[in-house]
């Protein structure tokens, strides 16, 4: 004789196994939330070209790509390739002689013919322009960097996915930054 259950006892199993995957569904959700907080998306700024496209395929906009500053590695020349355009008219601080278009390059005069530069990161969109004037004509101290108290962390970046040296990765959170003027 086959064993029936009765009506109460089979809402109390189904509530209890409803109740489990509930649990188990929401367990899985919240480690994957946490996983994916340990990893972050890392620009090598030895493989980076400057295309440009981290300020047109980001998600977020502005950017979560930034250009930073290597200070090791900077001449502080009066002529930056960084901050003036190739051919430019003159040597001041005209929009026109400018490579930055956001004005987020800031040059201060340090002492005859030193200059100190710094990125304004609420002003740079990661257009790269700044990087590969620098590269071109200077020794590279200026490079882009995915700042992660901004980047959303998307599972698969846009930026990434469209890079084309394949500079940008994944890594691991408590990993530093990967600074060019720190491996010369």
């Amino acid at each position: 004789m086959s064993k029936l259950i009765k009506r109460r006892q089979f809402i109390k199993g189904f509530a209890r196994y409803s109740l489990g995957f509930a649990l188990a569904g929401l367990l899985g959700f919240s480690l994957k939330k946490a996983s994916n907080k340990q990893w972050v998306w890392q620009i090598d700024p030895f493989r980076c070209t400057s295309c440009g496209r981290c300020a047109t395929h980001c998600v977020l906009n502005p950017s979560a790509v930034k250009a930073l500053h290597g200070y090791d590695l900077c001449g502080f020349c009066d002529l930056c390739g960084g901050y003036y355009k190739p051919g430019h008219i003159a040597r001041d601080t005209a929009a026109e002689n400018l490579l930055c278009p956001t004005n987020a390059l800031d040059r201060k005069f340090v002492e005859e013919p030193y200059y100190e530069y710094k990125v304004n990161e609420e002003l740079c969109i990661g257009c790269a322009k700044c990087v590969a004037g620098c590269t071109a004509f200077g020794n590279g101290a200026l490079h882009l960097q995915i700042k992660h108290d901004i980047c959303s962390n998307c599972n698969e970046c846009a930026i990434a996915r469209v890079c084309p040296s394949d500079a940008i990765k994944r890594v691991p959170a408590n990993k530093a930054y990967n600074i060019k003027g720190e491996f010369v």
